[in-house]
């Protein structure tokens, strides 16, 4: 017999139509979700954020490429924003905690590998996949891919749809691991010679495997057009201050 991948009790929300009460009861419930990541990531800064699998260990390159860039992420000014797990999330959240950073997660109920990482200042744990995507982009400034599996391809193509189709505004997309993406940038050079993407559409993504390009990339453009601000505390909304 198959093993349930999600447990039997759990209910999975695109699996049918419902009865108009469950409907409402799940808005409600999204909505509430929502509400609560906005006052959890109202006052972390201004973020970048970092994507990546959860399965490098300790010991691989790339995890320590990750730790490097939560450090000039912090030296920034920035906080630096992951999904809140382990492997490359923990690494880039390790970096900017280790350098006396911001460091928040944003991590979601997972039956298997999603466990909270320890390097966080702040964090918030969601219960489905597109609040969360939403929140990891919303407070950042730029982003940087690292290598990674499904997850990490989802969020990426994500990103750039949205920069591409200017339904946000064009913030640096950095790849980290131009060995590891070959075949991915191979296929985006493709898609450009098939016309199903412009010319003017690779112009949107850093490919690099050097740390230095890839910040001073991010660093030219939030100079060029952003002045960190801190935002007040307002006491009549029950904000800590």
């Amino acid at each position: 017999m198959a093993q349930r991948i999600i447990p039997a009790h759990e209910q999975v929300y695109l699996d049918g139509p419902k009865s108009r009460t469950y409907e409402l009861k799940f808005a409600f419930q999204v909505f509430k979700q929502f509400i609560k990541g906005f006052r959890t990531l109202h006052f972390v800064g201004p973020c970048i954020t970092v994507f990546g699998s959860a399965r490098f260990k300790e010991e691989d390159a790339y995890y320590h490429a990750a730790r490097e860039f939560g450090k000039r992420i912090a030296g920034l000014g920035f906080t630096t924003m992951t999904g809140g797990g382990p492997g490359i999330m923990e690494a880039a959240n390790r970096g900017a905690f280790e350098s006396g950073g911001a460091s928040i997660g944003c991590n979601i109920v997972l039956p298997h590998e999603q466990k909270e990482n320890p390097y966080l200042t702040g964090s918030v744990t969601f219960d489905h996949f597109f609040v969360r995507k939403v929140l990891l982009a919303k407070y950042s400034y730029a982003f940087i891919i690292m290598p990674g599996g499904f997850g990490t391809m989802d969020e990426f193509y994500e990103i750039l749809t949205l920069v591409q189709t200017k339904t946000i505004t064009q913030f640096p997309i950095v790849v980290y691991g131009t060995a590891f993406y070959k075949t991915l940038i191979d296929q985006i050079n493709f898609m450009s010679d098939q016309g199903t993407i412009s010319p003017e559409d690779m112009k949107l993504v850093l490919f690099t495997d050097n740390i230095d390009d890839a910040m001073q990339h991010i660093s030219k453009y939030i100079e060029a057009n952003y002045k960190i601000k801190p935002r007040k505390k307002a006491w009549w909304l029950f904000e800590k201050r």
